[in-house]
């Protein structure tokens, strides 16, 4: 079985550096996980008047209002069959504040419905968005989000983006210093930037026996069927 991030780039896939096709291009057929940890250089958020964003994104571990420098953090990457019999990779990060822990939560999917991956936001899968691949210069993912979409219950809408915003993430391996690095920023096209990090990590790929070795936390809490 391919990953769903084959699937969804096809032959650009084998044009990312090795180690990138490594970290994303495992299934839960291979039973093994991507756990990273490193150091966020920043994390930062943009004008005092984006907090209300922020602060709503910390009920569902989306975004939170908090930023510093040289953060520890983790990233846990676990492929797993949903409710639903769709391939799925967690995408969890932690961040180690001083004075608490941030996450950041979500799940992604390959949809054939859409033909494209979807990317399932916090804690209870209440956010569809869209996602586009593509090769960067350096060999790394890049990642640009499009449409949202808002469910919950009977509901479901897409959702207005002037209330949200739009990432732009790109993950590549850095061959001198052999650690992988990340940079991720959000930005709202009337209120301008909401959040930004940026870091560097190493990752270890460790056996996964079975689904029920996967940690319950890194899961939703809902899974929606809709995409």
């Amino acid at each position: 079985m391919t990953s769903i991030y084959q699937k969804a780039m096809g032959k650009d896939f084998g044009k990312l550096h090795p180690q990138i096709q490594k970290r994303f291009g495992f299934s839960s057929k291979d039973r093994i996980a991507s756990i990273g940890r490193g150091i966020m250089q920043e994390v930062s958020y943009g004008k005092p008047y984006t907090l209300p964003f922020l602060y709503i994104g910390t009920w569902r571990n989306i975004m939170f209002p908090q930023k510093g420098r040289n953060i520890p953090f983790t990233i846990e990457n676990y492929a797993y069959i949903d409710r639903y019999g769709r391939e799925t990779v967690t995408w969890v990060r932690k961040y180690q504040f001083p004075d608490k822990e941030r996450r950041f939560d979500a799940t992604m999917i390959y949809s054939d419905q859409r033909q494209q991956v979807i990317d399932y936001l916090g804690t209870h899968q209440h956010l569809a968005v869209d996602i586009e691949f593509s090769v960067a210069e350096n060999g790394g993912l890049r990642l640009r989000s499009g449409e949202q979409r808002f469910y919950e219950g009977i509901i479901g809408f897409r959702f207005p983006m002037l209330f949200s915003g739009y990432a732009d993430v790109c993950e590549w391996y850095d061959d001198t210093e052999e650690r992988f690095s990340i940079s991720v920023e959000v930005r709202n096209r009337t209120w301008g930037k909401l959040f930004h990090y940026r870091g560097t990590f190493e990752a270890d790929y460790v056996p996964v026996p079975s689904e029920a070795a996967i940690p319950r936390d890194v899961k939703p809490v809902r899974e929606e069927k809709r995409e």
